[in-house]
């Protein structure tokens, strides 16, 4: 009987027990989930601003492709579902164009994050003077870029007046329309005298942040500049070479204003690139709906190729972490 009676209160306190850790359990769920919100709460007018500022126009621009919409016909807006997407595959002219942007992206980020490279290596001695030059060589960075394409046209690439065409008669070359003849090329060239102090900041403070006992150790063994460059200094800075490679291809693809600027889009369309297209079609064409569809397009291949590049990217910080 006494056995029963022990077993039976054994028992009701376990269940009481049970009870109480339930209890708590809610309560610090309660309490996580308030200090979680009291946590966002702040973030939560930039993010409703950002909504506002991104995806409410990206959805009114999904609602514009599916319409057939030219903007000097009065009452020529009518549903058209997926029509637009159709003759945007079938346009030959922006296939063109996608492919210039491609060539425009690659050629500029590579050569760009090439120079920013040498630059950066050159930058980390110490010599007289290595705060101006560091302050002269950003400061194609700072230019406006419309500022920036207006120097190279009007002052540098000129076929008349340039300073290009004047340096090559000293030497008895004649002149050369760089613009007309190279119109794709000079663009890229403008674009990596602007994005080259980017990429040279970047990959300096990845230099700064390399220990130099690594470097010093490496001397002592014996091992030449090469070696250090190729074993010890190139692999620490792959990371913030990456970084600069996905920022400079993300920003690169919204590139408008040099080739306005600059080009025109022209000869042609042999120096556009897609958002100067999509421009050309919405307010020089005035098509709306295959404007918006374009637009479509771009984005989503934009966000696909981002998704893959950044995720890389966190990988390298992360995992460049875990090592350390």
């Amino acid at each position: 009987m006494t056995l029963t009676a022990e077993t039976d209160s054994d028992a009701s306190q376990e269940a009481v027990a049970e009870r109480v850790r339930k209890i708590r359990e809610r309560q610090d769920v309660g309490v996580s989930r308030a200090e979680g919100w009291r946590r966002r709460g702040p973030l939560l007018p930039a993010l409703i601003f950002m909504i506002a500022v991104t995806q409410v126009p990206f959805l009114f621009t999904l609602y514009y492709s599916t319409l057939s919409w030219n903007l000097v016909r009065p009452g020529s807006r009518k549903f058209v579902g997926l029509n637009n997407y159709i003759d945007v595959v079938q346009d030959s002219q922006f296939w063109s164009v996608a492919g210039n942007t491609v060539i425009l992206i690659v050629g500029v980020v590579l050569i760009s994050a090439l120079l920013g490279l040498g630059i950066a290596l050159l930058l980390d001695r110490a010599f007289v003077g290595r705060g101006a030059v560091r302050t002269l060589l950003i400061t194609p960075f700072l230019i406006t870029p419309v500022a920036g394409a207006l120097v190279w046209k009007t002052t540098i690439l000129d076929p008349n007046n340039g300073i290009l065409n004047w340096l090559l008669g000293l030497v008895g070359i004649s002149p050369v329309d760089w613009i007309g003849q190279f119109p794709l090329a000079m663009v890229m060239v403008e674009l990596i005298w602007q994005w080259t102090p980017f990429m040279m900041l970047l990959i300096l403070a990845g230099l700064t942040s390399m220990p130099r006992d690594q470097l010093e150790a490496g001397r002592v063994d014996g091992a030449t500049a090469v070696q250090l460059f190729r074993e010890l200094t190139l692999p620490h800075l792959r990371r913030f070479i990456e970084l600069g490679v996905v920022l400079g291809a993300v920003y690169l693809v919204n590139t408008f204003d040099a080739i306005f600027m600059m080009t025109q889009g022209g000869p042609g369309v042999a120096s556009a690139n897609l958002p100067f297209y999509i421009y050309q079609r919405a307010f020089l064409g005035f098509d709306m709906g295959q404007a918006a569809a374009m637009g479509v397009v771009v984005v989503i291949f934009t966000m696909i190729i981002a998704s893959f590049a950044l995720r890389l990217i966190f990988k390298s910080f992360s995992g460049k972490e875990e090592a350390a």
